[in-house]
């Protein structure tokens, strides 16, 4: 891969700066975005937006985000073999999946074993393991 500025010198599969360019200020302006939504939503003293739909709009920006980093930074979709570089993708998201609901499934049941019946007990608890 080499960075040309020149018409002469492009091919097929050169990448231009400005390709660069647009995708650092879309990332710029998706990032400030976010950044906004949720400093208006604090400020206002969550008055702003409702809590669902700043979460929708922030996984929404967060998602756009993902896929200008991977078109225009990782150009996925340019090169001579696209259907290996989306399997390793798909492949990629599917371990991010398994290890955040296998983690949120552990932390569920965590708090659900370890939580005391009442706050009497969890004093009980500590008397008897202490020897108090």
């Amino acid at each position: 891969m080499k960075l040309t500025l020149r018409h002469e010198d492009m091919s097929p599969h050169a990448i231009r700066v400005s390709s660069y360019v647009v995708g650092f200020a879309l990332s710029i302006i998706l990032t400030l975005g976010a950044y906004l939504l949720v400093s208006q939503h604090v400020a206002g003293h969550h008055a702003f937006l409702t809590h669902r739909f700043l979460i929708g709009s922030v996984l929404a920006l967060a998602v756009t985000q993902l896929i200008v980093q991977l078109v225009f930074f990782l150009h996925l979709g340019r090169e001579h073999k696209p259907r290996w570089n989306l399997r390793v993708l798909l492949f990629a998201v599917l371990v991010v999946v398994i290890l955040l609901i296998g983690s949120l499934w552990i932390m569920a049941h965590m708090d659900y074993n370890m939580r005391p019946s009442s706050p009497n007990s969890t004093d009980s608890a500590i008397v008897k393991d202490e020897g108090f």
